[in-house]
């Protein structure tokens, strides 16, 4: 009697459990509003850092930078160059560089600094803003699940909304992208995302155009107590100025070496 009872009670509880297990996965909205707070947490935390960055320079080369904060802003010394370290003599000129720096900080005028840190924080907040907008400007679809990077992660489709109103001229181009998030079930952080122009933009202002080929890609990846910080970041541009010029751009950059920022206050070696 047991035996043919074992499998229809098992069939029955996993019947009985299924929407249970369904009610209890996040939908796209509650996924992406938990991957803002993350994301947020990580903007904050992101100047408490130094860390290692290659660059792609626009003839296919790369540099490569030890990037240190000093005193409220990054200050990069070069270290390679096409994944070779610096000769010794060139090294001993960055490390004078650095040095340099760091003196001039120091005994810069309240005003100089404001100015310094003030151009600093204009840039991370333009950029902060665009991958806020990120989440305003597309309606998302959960599309799956997958595993990146060992990470189990939702997969998000992202489609642009017809009511976005960009914030500024830089967020004008979102409304003509479609993309797609891969966002970690575990801390809603995001481990990839991706997104690219499918229809042209004309950017008020500047009379030009964001064509289609014009797209990015971010990774990200955790560092430290559940900060997560981007570990490779590309981007291809393709507009069009005065509606006649064609212009082209390219960023490739990679992150890695992230830790604790000590405030540089004397030289220090090491890749």
């Amino acid at each position: 009697m047991d035996q043919p009872f074992a499998p229809v009670f098992f069939a029955i509880v996993a019947l009985s459990l299924t929407p249970l297990a369904a009610a209890q996965q996040p939908n796209a909205e509650t996924i992406i509003q938990r991957s803002v707070q993350a994301n947020e947490a990580d903007w904050k935390a992101d100047p408490e850092y130094d860390w290692t960055e290659k660059d792609l320079q626009p003839n296919g080369g790369t540099k490569t930078l030890q990037e240190f904060m000093i005193s409220g802003s990054p200050y990069g010394r070069l270290i390679a160059v096409d994944d070779k370290p610096l000769p010794e003599a060139q090294q001993h000129k960055e490390q004078q560089k650095l040095d340099a720096e760091i003196a001039k900080r120091r005994h810069e005028t309240p005003e100089e600094r404001r100015k310094r840190i003030a151009a600093f924080q204009k840039e991370r907040k333009r950029d902060h803003l665009m991958m806020q907008q990120l989440t305003k400007a597309f309606n998302f679809k959960l599309a799956g699940e997958q595993t990146v990077d060992s990470h189990d992660v939702y997969v998000l489709n992202a489609t642009p909304r017809a009511d976005y109103r960009p914030p500024n001229m830089q967020c004008q181009a979102l409304k003509g992208m479609q993309g797609r998030l891969w966002i970690d079930k575990a801390s809603f952080q995001w481990v990839k995302v991706e997104a690219e122009v499918i229809h042209p933009v004309s950017i008020e202002g500047v009379l030009a155009r964001v064509l289609p080929g014009t797209r990015f890609e971010l990774e990200k990846e955790p560092v430290d107590n559940g900060v997560w910080l981007p570990k490779h970041f590309a981007m291809k541009s393709q507009a069009r100025v005065l509606f006649l010029f064609s212009h082209n751009g390219r960023d490739d950059e990679t992150y890695w070496n992230y830790h604790k920022s000590t405030e540089v206050s004397s030289p220090r070696g090491g890749n």
